[in-house]
C-alpha cells in the first residue's frame, strides 16, 4: 500500500531540492506554505516560510556534502564539522533543522534526520515529532524504494487512527477524525502555549479535508469498524468501547505510547507485564485521556528538547527572529478569535 502523493504542481518545491545533495530517502513540505490554512490568505500563503524535511542514509556525509554547496545555511555549529553537526542531531527529536535561509525568493526551513531514526518514529512513537508532521498531508518529493521506510509511513497512519478512535467518542464525523489526528502531535507541546496559534489543529483541518481523505481513505476502508463511503467522502463510524475492543486497541498502540501509558497507570515498584496494565486501562472510563495523557508525555519531552536544540542549529539572531515570527503569529491568531 502506497503512501499517497498529493497532486498538483510539485515544481518550486522541485526546485529547491535542487540546491541540496541528492542522497535522499525520503523529502517532503509541509505546513503553511504548502497547504492553504484556514484564516490565512493566498497571498499570505505565497509568502510563509516554505518547511522541508530530508531524510538521509548516511548523516555524515549529507551534511558534509551540504557544507561544501550551502556553507551559509549552518550556524557557528559549521566550523565544528559534519561529525558534531550529527551528533547534535541525534538528540531531541532526531531533526537538525537550518532555518529562515533564502532560497529562490522565499525562506524555507529544513531539518534532517537519518532514515533509521525516521522509521523508528515512525513505528514506535519515539518522539512523535516528524512522526506528526507525516500524520497530516504533506507533499512528497523525492522517496526511494526502501520498502522498510515505506511499510513504516503506513504503519503511522495505522497507528494515528487508532489512537484517534481510543480518544473519540463511540460515534463520530469524518471532520472530528481528522481533528483528532492532526492534535495528536500538538498534545503536551510547551509552543502551543507560548507560541502557536490556538486554532492551529483547526485551521490545517477544514481547509485540507480533501488531503487528510486522500491520505487516510485507504485505511478506513480496510477498517471493521467504520463504513467508509468514499464516492460520498462520508464515514459511518461506530466504534467499539467494550473492554474488549479498547484492549484490541490498545495492543495495537505503538511501543513508546504503550510505555508511556504503563509508566502513568502502573504504581512504582510493581512489577507487571504491559499486557495485564493494558488491559486494566481498556476497563477505564478514561481510557481515551490516558491515551492522551501517554501522548503528551512523548511530546512534551521531545519538543522542550528540539526546541533548547534551536539556539545552537539556528544561532541566536535567527532563534530571535524565528521565535518573534511564532509569538506574532499566535497574537494574530488571538486577535482573530476576539474580534
Amino acid at each position: 500500500m502506497a503512501l499517497p502523493v498529493l497532486s498538483s504542481s510539485a515544481v518550486k518545491f522541485r526546485r529547491v531540492l535542487a540546491h541540496f545533495p541528492q542522497e535522499l530517502s525520503l523529502a517532503f513540505a509541509y505546513g503553511s506554505g504548502v497547504f492553504r490554512q484556514a484564516g490565512a490568505s493566498a497571498e499570505h500563503g505565497e509568502n510563509n516560510m516554505l518547511d522541508f524535511v530530508f531524510a538521509v542514509d548516511d548523516a555524515v556525509t549529507w551534511h558534509m556534502m551540504n557544507l561544501l554547496k550551502n556553507r551559509s545555511h549552518y550556524s557557528f555549529l559549521k566550523f565544528f564539522g559534519p561529525k558534531q553537526i550529527s551528533t547534535i542531531q541525534r538528540y531531541g527529536a532526531g531533526i537538525y533543522y537550518n532555518t529562515l535561509v533564502p532560497c529562490n525568493g522565499r525562506m524555507i526551513k529544513y531539518g534532517v534526520i537519518s532514515t533509521d531514526a525516521l522509521i523508528e518514529d515512525l513505528f514506535h512513537w519515539k518522539t512523535l515529532y516528524v512522526a506528526g508532521r507525516l500524520q497530516k498531508p504533506v507533499k512528497i518529493l523525492a522517496q526511494n524504494e526502501n520498502s522498510k521506510l515505506q511499510a513504516a509511513l503506513v504503519s503511522n497512519l495505522k497507528s494515528a487512527v487508532t489512537a484517534a478512535f481510543l480518544m473519540l467518542p463511540e460515534s463520530f464525523s469524518e471532520e472530528d477524525l481528522y481533528m483528532q489526528i492532526a492534535g495528536l502531535s500538538y498534545s503536551g507541546d510547551f509552543r502551543m502555549i507560548i507560541g502557536e496559534d490556538k486554532s492551529k489543529v483547526q485551521n490545517i483541518v477544514k481547509p485540507n479535508v480533501g488531503h487528510f481523505q486522500k491520505l487516510y481513505s485507504n485505511i478506513l476502508q480496510d477498517c471493521p469498524q467504520v463504513v467508509y463511503k468514499h464516492h460520498l467522502g462520508r464515514l459511518e463510524a461506530s466504534i467499539d468501547k467494550s473492554p474488549e475492543g479498547q484492549f484490541t486497541q490498545l495492543m495495537a498502540l505503538p511501543k513508546t505510547l504503550q510505555q508511556k501509558i504503563t509508566a502513568l497507570v502502573n504504581p512504582p515498584g510493581k512489577n507487571r507485564d504491559v499486557e495485564e496494565i493494558l488491559l486494566q486501562v481498556a476497563h477505564d472510563p478514561d481510557c481515551g485521556f490516558v491515551v492522551h495523557q501517554g501522548i503528551s508525555g512523548i511530546v512534551r519531552s521531545s519538543s522542550i528538547v528540539q526546541s533548547a536544540k534551536t539556539i545552537l542549529t539556528a544561532g541566536a539572531k535567527k532563534s530571535v527572529t524565528y521565535s518573534m515570527k511564532k509569538l506574532y503569529k499566535m497574537t494574530k491568531g488571538g486577535l482573530k478569535k476576539t474580534s
